[in-house]
Formats: structure tokens, C-alpha cells, sequence
């Protein structure tokens, strides 16, 4: 099928214009516009990650279009696999849209090529499939929180002078230069594609781009030493390039990547160009998923010799370690380089903390000021929640539609989206809101190599968490909710949903509920799973308090299981 040059560029309505039948329905359109606003390739609909995309095809994309337009308040479309295949007669308070992508039973890489090849799936990523997508902010306060974490433990919580050597700036890699800087520290990343690097530059996320990595390191040096922030970018594989500074003695004070590693199609290997590694990729995909993984290895190597050498290493969600140890490489020392959530963000997840967005649907940045500014009033008792709004407000650029994202716990996001919801009703906002999160939130995935690793009950393959999420979501009335099953293929099993704020009673009602449910099951399942920060939560004991769920006292997960103290076995 051609591609007329139109369709490359799809901008998210704004405005308080109805092209559907309701806010639900526009909503839901505005946020399918915004992903593709945001694609990293429009013209492939993929969205970030490599791979990850928003409709199967162009004949998929237009019909999901047209079915948002038509769609009646009481009928749920079905989308498969990033193909439209339903529209139910359902009722009012039913889901807009519900979808499952990339789930395959006994999956593999060559699998799902073949199934793609035939039209039957295409990979869903993380927001990219569910249209939640919001540009590179989306992921930075993971990096940013990960980072303060480092600097809690390692460094007297300041990374004021320390160095982060890390690589990838594609759509989600590409905060991570911001996200040191916020801290008032260095970054050098490092990606094999300069259009790539320019991309974040032109949005704010990359300070600079330098010729060669003994010149970044200069001026890393030079700006640490005068304790001065700055985002460094040079072309290089990362595997190369982490070799080099080991090679001539450099150690950064963090090392890390995000080179796209869960999906090796779209990882570059050494010794290839852009360009090369295309027409090799389209010729022999068995020879360039080889090289792809041989290069994996090395890159993996140098992460471990950097840690052995007393950097502050780690694998940031890449799964390199699962794809290094299926392509041979010794399990035992590949686990040896820790993963960024059991290392560092698990006690956010207890919490019922993780990535939670917001997008203004007018495209006002008015909008996202004052919600802002009403988060600053509201919770000024959170540190975490305040120290991270006005950083945002000061150095996160909009992409598309204004959007923010905010590490709200539980309890935290049903008050906000209420109050929000407020605003719309007395006139003080312009239009609707959209709430998602990243499918990395505390109940929404298992992922044995990323989220769900070193669980404390060694639950790490238990992927009941993620189904019971969607379920609760759907009784919770959410407007879009998406089953998928992707990242490394195999590996992990998430949900996606969107919930959406219009000023009515009828979105309190269903902000009440779904704002409950959808963080609170990832409050019980690490409950479940023997934190005792998560329990102090759901039985109101903790920071984040709510009334609305329960849990057994006498779990514990070791133990033979039945109530130890049938007058305390379940308390608010």
C-alpha cells in the first residue's frame, strides 16, 4: 500500500471540538493522535521502543479512526492486536475500548515474526499499542527517582560532580540525560544514530553533542569538577564505546544503558552503520539477530567490569541479561549486574507508587500549569511528589499535548483525579483529562528479568497480578484497558488503561473506583508478596493510606498457608 506523505504526520486535536459521538470517544482518539505525534517513525505507526506501534497498519489505523467517530456511549470497541475486530452493544458505564496485543503462547523472536509477517499481531511495547504514550518525558521520573536512590545509598543523596555514562537515545533513552542533570550532575550517552541524538536535542532533553568520547569526557570532567549540570551526547555504539573507557581507564560514577536490547531486531551491532544494519536486518534477519546479541554480550561484559571496578552499575529495564544468557552467556554471571527495580524503585511500588500521566486534552499549557500548581497546594506534605513538579515545571519541555508525569501512590491518585476533575467542573480548566500510567506501575506486570525480579516470596513468574489488574479495571469502569504480553518476547505480561476526567458526576463516580482499584492491587501484591511497607499501606499505617481495600494479616509467604489469628485476619 502507498503511503501518501500526509499520513506521516498526524497531530492530536485540540480544542473543545467533537469529531465523536462523546468526550469518552474523543478522548481516546486524542490520545491515539498524540502517540502518533509523537512516533518516532509515523510513517512504519511505531511509535518508540524499536518496534512498538499503534495500529497493525494504515488500513487498521483508519478504521479505529472511524470506529472512535461512530462509536455510541453504550458500545465498547474491541481491538486485536492493533487491529480494530468488534464494536459490542455494552452499556454506559462499560470500557471505550478494550484490547489485547503481542500475546503468544510459546513465544519467541522467530515466532513472532512469522505472525507478524502474516498480519496476525504486531508489538505492543509498553505504551505504544494502548496510545499512552507522551514522548520522552514519559519515563524520566523512573530515571529520576532510580537516580535518587543511587545518590541515598552511594553518593549522601547528591549527585552534584558525579558522572552517569550511559547509552540509547531513542525515545525512552533519551531522558536519561535530563534526568542527571536535574540532579545537577553529568551525563555522557552515547547512540549509534545522530538523527537519533538531534531528535533530543531539538527537545530539550540533550544539552549537547560532541565528536568523539575522549572530548565528552573532557568536558564531563571540566563541568563535574566545577559542579556544574550538563547532557553530553556522542555517536557511538555502546558496546564500543564502554569498552574505550574502560580501556583508557575511565570510570564514570554511574553506569547504565537503554539501548534496545528487550528487542534485538532493532539493536544496532557493532561495526555496522545505520544504513547497513537496515539492508542486513531487511536481507537476513537470522545473521543480523546473531551479530545483534554478540554485540549484546560485549556491551553486557563491560556493565559487569565497570561494577567490578566499584561503579555504580546496573541494567535499566533493558532485559539485556535474559537475551545475553539465551544467546549463551553464563546466567549466573549475567545476574551478577543488578536490575534497576529490585536494586532501587521496589519501596516506590510498595507504595503503590510508579509512573502516573496526565495529558490536557485542550493542548493548553495553561491547563497543565494549574494543575501543577494545584498538586503544589494539595500535597505539599509528599516530598517526592513537590520536589518533582517544580523540576518539571522548570525542565520538562511539552511534546504534543501537555502532559506530566508524577510518582502519585495510592490514595494520592483518586484524591488528584477528583480534584481535577473539580477543576473541569467550575470552568478552571479548558477541557477534559486523560489519566495512564507506564505499564511498569506497581500491580500492572510481571516481568521476571525487570519488574518482577528477586521478589521477596519468589513470586517473580506469578503472572495472575497483571490479569487481575484488568479485571479490576473493568469493574472499575476504566475507559480504555489493554492486556499485552511483549518486551523481551515471552518475558512479561502488562496492562495499559486510561481513565478519563470531563467535569461530570459520572466521572467521579468512575475516578472513584478506578483510581482505587488500579494502584491498590499493586499495593496487595506486594503485601502479598512479605513487604512490610506495602501492608503499613493497605492497613493505613504508612504515608499513603486509603480505606477501600483489605488484606489477610496472617499472610506469610513462606508459610503454610491459613490464618495464624482468625480475630485479626483481615483489617481496613
Amino acid at each position: 500500500m502507498s503511503k501518501p506523505e500526509i499520513l506521516y504526520s498526524v497531530r492530536a486535536q485540540r480544542g473543545n471540538t467533537l469529531r465523536c459521538k462523546g468526550w469518552r470517544q474523543e478522548v481516546i482518539l486524542r490520545m491515539l493522535e498524540n502517540n502518533m505525534e509523537n512516533a518516532e517513525k509515523p510513517e512504519e505507526l511505531v511509535i518508540y521502543g524499536g518496534i512498538g506501534k499503534a495500529a497493525r497498519n494504515w488500513e487498521s489505523y483508519h478504521a479505529i479512526v472511524d470506529s472512535l467517530k461512530n462509536l455510541e456511549d453504550d458500545e465498547t470497541l474491541v481491538v486485536q492486536s492493533g487491529m480494530p475486530v468488534a464494536v459490542f452493544k455494552t452499556h454506559k458505564y462499560a470500557p471505550t475500548v478494550v484490547m489485547a496485543t503481542t500475546n503468544i503462547m510459546k513465544a519467541d523472536w522467530p515466532t513472532f515474526y512469522d505472525l507478524q509477517e502474516k498480519n496476525l499481531t504486531m508489538y505492543a511495547n509498553y505504551t505504544a499499542a494502548p496510545w499512552e504514550y507522551i514522548g520522552t518525558q514519559g519515563v524520566i521520573q523512573g530515571t529520576f527517582e532510580t537516580l535518587s536512590a543511587i545518590a541515598r545509598k552511594h553518593y549522601n543523596d547528591s549527585l552534584v560532580g558525579k558522572i552517569l555514562l550511559t547509552a540509547g537515545a531513542g525515545g525512552m533513552g533519551g531522558n536519561q540525560t535530563r534526568a542527571m542533570t536535574m540532579h545537577g550532575g553529568v551525563a555522557i550517552l552515547c547512540d549509534s544514530n545522530i538523527d537519533i541524538i538531534n531528535r533530543r536535542i531539538e527537545k530539550g532533553f540533550i544539552d549537547v553533542v560532541v565528536d568523539s568520547l575522549e572530548e565528552a569526557i573532557a568536558l564531563a570532567k571540566e563541568k563535574a569538577t566545577k559542579k556544574e549540570a550538563i547532557g553530553i551526547a556522542v555517536v557511538g555504539n555502546a558496546a564500543d564505546i564502554f569498552e574505550k573507557s574502560l580501556e583508557i581507564d575511565f570510570l564514570p560514577d554511574i553506569a547504565t544503558s537503554m539501548t534496545p536490547a528487550h528487542d534485538p531486531i532493532s539493536y544496532l551491532p557493532s561495526g555496522l552503520t545505520v544504513e547497513e544494519a537496515e539492508e542486513l536486518r531487511d536481507k537476513d534477519r537470522l545473521t543480523y539477530l546473531e551479530k545483534a546479541r554478540q554485540t549484546m554480550i560485549r556491551e553486557l561484559k563491560a556493565l559487569i567490569a565497570f561494577m567490578d571496578k566499584g561503579v555504580k552499575a546496573f541494567e535499566y529495564g533493558t532485559s539485556i541479561r535474559k537475551e545475553c544468557i539465551d544467546a549463551g552467556f553464563d546466567e549466573v554471571e549475567a545476574k551478577r549486574l543488578p536490575g534497576f527495580v529490585a536494586e532501587y524503585l521496589r519501596p516506590l511500588f510498595c507504595e503503590g507508587r510508579g509512573p502516573f500521566r496526565w495529558i490536557c486534552m485542550s493542548g493548553e499549557a495553561e491547563d497543565l500549569r494549574k494543575i501543577d500548581d494545584m498538586i503544589l497546594e494539595k500535597f505539599s506534605d509528599d516530598l517526592l511528589v513537590t520536589r518533582w513538579i517544580k523540576l518539571a515545571k522548570e525542565h520538562i519541555p511539552i511534546e504534543a499535548l501537555p502532559a506530566r508525569i508524577c510518582y502519585m501512590g495510592f490514595g494520592q491518585r483518586k484524591k488528584f483525579a477528583l480534584e481535577v476533575n473539580d477543576m473541569i467542573r467550575r470552568g478552571e480548566l479548558s477541557g477534559p483529562v486523560a489519566f495512564s500510567r507506564d505499564n511498569l506501575d506497581s500491580g500492572s506486570i510481571v516481568n521476571p528479568t525487570f519488574e518482577s525480579e528477586n521478589m521477596k516470596d519468589g513470586s517473580d513468574l506469578i503472572s495472575d497480578w497483571p490479569a487481575l489488574n484488568g479485571l479490576l479495571n473493568a469493574v472499575g469502569m476504566c475507559d480504555l484497558i489493554a492486556l499485552q504480553a511483549n518486551y523481551s518476547m515471552g518475558e512479561a505480561v502488562h496492562t495499559g488503561v486510561t481513565m478519563i476526567a470531563d467535569g461530570t458526576a459520572e466521572s467521579d463516580m468512575r475516578l472513584e473506583v478506578a483510581m482505587t482499584v488500579d494502584s491498590g492491587i499493586g499495593v496487595v501484591r506486594h503485601a502479598q508478596a512479605g513487604y512490610d511497607i506495602a501492608r503499613d499501606v493497605a492497613n493505613g499505617k504508612g504515608k499513603l493510606t486509603n480505606e477501600n481495600i483489605k488484606i489477610p494479616l496472617w499472610w506469610e509467604p513462606t508459610a503454610t498457608f491459613g490464618p495464624k489469628d482468625l480475630e485479626k485476619e483481615t483489617v481496613n
